[in-house]
Order: structure tokens, then C-alpha cells, then sequence
């Protein structure tokens, strides 16, 4: 199933963590998708923090670089040129259900999230979601997470994982949550990938391409890059597209457990 409904495929981007790099790759998957003639619609459901640009979601420990408070969206509109929305915006670097409480806003339900996908699919070929922080981040107040919004609009799921030590068990526990709950995986991009990787990394970089398809890696840094830059190079930081949902290639981290 490509879409809960329209024609639009439902790319959701998630990570492993916070800071991975989600924000760069959905902006460079972006560009590479409309470098093949697709129109590109991005969705962020939640954005939580932008008084001061703490967060680094560029992957590089650099932060944003802009000091600006920009959100995850318009980073990616900046980037990619394409259409970018949110759901909601919240001042505080937090989980979104604490955010929220401390903004002292309702935070909207995931139908509510699932109609804009919706909406946004009606009129794009490829619609992607960037997630907030990693895949189980709850992003309503009925417990609501960014797999059940995957699930929901029968999206497909590109896992960004980080290059170095701990990144194998961290992308295998993501990777079985995603099977357990159905929800198909076209690959893992790797969110920011040194200049001069290490041997842990290299060897990293080969393992992770066993537990489901290695579709990229963006350069560390790469948000940093000139905006003509950043387009020019970013379709050929992937070696594949991702593709619907009902002909992607599963997981092959191998249905452990029940």
C-alpha cells in the first residue's frame, strides 16, 4: 500500500536516535526524487524546539550552523526547494508530549497527521515524514508513535542510523520494531558519513548493509554546503531510491521473536 489514500507514495524517515542526520537526509532524498521528475511534498508531524538551535539533527555535532531557529522544515524547503510543512511547532527541545505540556498546547492526534499526509499525497508523487527523534517517540497525547503514524498511512520507512560504535544494535532494535508492526523497510541511509571514517566505521558501514539495504551515506557536514551544492551533489550520496511500500524490499534483519 503506497497511500491511505490519493496517489502519492509515503516515504516516513526515521532514526535511531535523535541527531542521526534525519533532517539532511529527508532534505537530500528530496532532491534526489526530484532530480527524477517526482514531485516532493515534506512533512514534519511535530516540530519541538526551535528557540536557540540546540538540536543537531544534521548529524555532524555541528548543529544547524544557522543560530537562527529555524525548524526542521524550512531547513529541508532551504536545502531541497520542496514543499515543506508541519504539524505543529513547539519552543522547547523536548519529546513533543513534554513540549507540549510545557507550552500548554494540545498536541494533534495522529488522524490528524495521517489527513495532512493524506492531503499532501493527493497532489505529489512522494511524500516524505520526517519523524521526531527516534521510532517509538510518542507524538500525541494517546500514546501515538512515529512507527503507529507509519503504520496508519502504510508508509514505507527509511531508518538513518549513525556510523560508529553502538550503531549495529541500535539499527537491528529499530529494524525489528519496524517488522514486528509490519511496516516495510527500502533501506538504512547512513545520516552522516566521515570524511576520513575509521576502521570501526568501515567495518560498520559493511555490517549494517546485512541487516537491510545500505541505500546511502551523506557526507558529515553536508547541511553546511552552499544550497547549489547540496543540490548538485545529493542524488549521488544514494546508490537506490526507495520505492513503494508494496514493492519495496522488507527488513532482512530475519523476524526474530514474535
Amino acid at each position: 500500500m503506497d497511500t491511505a489514500a490519493g496517489t502519492g507514495v509515503i516515504l516516513v524517515v526515521t532514526g535511531t536516535d535523535t541527531g542521526v542526520g534525519k533532517t539532511v537526509v529527508t532534505a537530500a532524498l528530496a532532491v534526489a526524487l526530484a532530480a527524477a521528475g517526482r514531485r516532493v511534498a515534506v512533512l514534519k508531524p511535530v516540530q519541538a524546539g526551535t528557540e536557540d538551535d540546540l538540536g543537531d539533527d544534521l548529524g555532524d555535532g555541528l548543529g544547524d550552523g544557522l543560530g537562527d531557529g529555524l525548524g526542521d522544515a524550512d531547513v529541508v524547503r532551504r536545502l531541497a526547494g520542496v514543499r515543506a510543512a508541519e504539524g505543529i511547532r513547539l519552543p522547547d527541545p523536548m519529546a513533543p508530549v513534554a513540549a507540549a505540556a510545557r507550552a500548554g498546547v494540545r498536541l494533534p492526534g495522529l488522524a490528524e497527521h495521517c489527513a495532512h499526509v493524506e492531503r499532501l499525497a493527493a497532489d505529489h508523487d512522494d511524500v516524505l515524514v520526517e519523524g521526531t527523534g527516534g521510532l517509538l517517540v510518542e507524538l500525541d497525547g494517546s500514546g501515538g508513535t512515529v512507527a503507529d503514524l507509519a503504520g496508519l498511512t502504510g508508509a514505507s520507512t527509511v531508518v538513518v542510523c549513525r556510523s560508529g560504535l553502538g550503531t549495529l544494535n541500535h539499527t537491528a532494535l529499530t529494524l525489528e520494531a519496524l517488522e514486528r508492526r509490519g511496516v516495510a523497510v527500502p533501506g538504512l541511509v547512513v545520516g552522516a558519513w566521515p570524511r576520513s571514517p575509521s576502521e570501526v566505521e568501515r567495518d560498520n558501514r559493511a555490517r549494517l548493509a546485512r541487516l537491510a539495504p545500505l541505500l546511502g551515506a551523506v557526507p558529515a557536514g553536508a547541511g553546511q554546503l552552499p544550497v547549489a551544492e547540496f543540490r548538485r551533489a545529493a542524488p549521488g550520496w544514494f546508490t537506490g531510491l526507495p520505492q513503494a511500500a508494496s514493492t519495496s524490499a522488507r527488513s532482512s534483519f530475519g523476524g526474530r521473536g514474535p
